[in-house]
């Protein structure tokens, strides 16, 4: 049964002895972890070059295969805009609570927001920006890449050294199938929860799947399930404590109460 909703002026007792009594906490995170960073959507990225483009045509294979330096064009201008952002203060907080407990993330967002926060990311459900890699080949380029600072149509994505293929970004386009070791992480993580574990769902709607059906996976092992999020969403209601504000208001209050407790 859900609580009634609670804000993050009145953190509610309850949730953080939940979290204060956990052995191991899960952080399912989405969209709204980063929104407060200022990570640009696929919206805020239309800038004038693309704005006549609906964003799935930029985030299909077939897209790539279509005009590969114009997909590249864009993603690179995204990576550049990522760059430029910094980890908000929910980020922080998680990095932490990962000091004070044991803590798994798995998110949906394609930056690497919590990895410079300081956290160990156990999965990118979604893929990851910077996690470049042939598009031919597979192999991962490690290598630097140029980042437009102002956005070009078209731009010649790097060469594979393997291969001499094209490189294309880690993310997960639209028609493509998940990373089976991300998803693979994501569900062991959801089997070593116990009861007197928390699972916390921070800015993510509910509404893609399989993340949307990993709340009702951490329940059913008996987790408390945690909604911290400023809407409602499509899982709000299968959430024991339903915390209603950002990922930057709720999460520093709730880990600064865990560790004054602990002490």
């Amino acid at each position: 049964m859900t609580t009634p909703e609670t804000t993050a002026d009145a953190l509610p007792e309850e949730v953080v002895a939940a979290v204060r009594g956990a052995r191991r906490v899960l952080v399912l995170s989405g969209a709204g972890m980063s929104a407060e960073s200022g990570v640009p959507t696929f919206r805020d990225a239309q800038t004038g070059l693309w704005e006549e483009f609906d964003p799935a045509q930029l985030a299909t294979a077939e897209a790539w295969q279509e005009d590969p330096p114009f997909v590249w064009g864009w993603y690179a201008w995204r990576m550049h805009l990522v760059r430029g952002v910094d980890p908000n203060a929910g980020h922080r907080a998680l990095a932490e609570l990962g000091r004070l407990r044991e803590v798994a993330i798995s998110t949906q967002n394609v930056d690497d927001l919590h990895e410079r926060a300081g956290s160990d990311v156990a999965a990118h459900v979604h893929g990851s920006l910077f996690a470049l890699r042939c598009a031919d080949c597979g192999v991962p380029y490690a290598q630097e890449v140029d980042l437009p600072s102002e956005p070009q149509e078209r731009l010649t994505p790097p060469e594979c050294p393997a291969c001499g293929g094209h490189v294309r970004p880690g993310v997960v386009w639209f028609g493509e199938m998940l990373p089976e070791a991300d998803v693979a992480a994501t569900e062991s993580a959801i089997d070593a929860l116990e009861p007197g574990d928390v699972a916390l769902v921070v800015g993510t709607s509910g509404i893609v799947f399989p993340a949307a059906g990993y709340p009702a996976m951490a329940r059913a092992e008996g987790a408390t399930v945690i909604e911290i999020n400023p809407l409602e969403t499509d899982i709000s209601d299968m959430c024991h404590h339903v915390v209603r504000g950002t990922a930057a208001e709720v999460l520093p209050a709730l880990v600064a109460a865990v560790r004054d407790a602990d002490r």
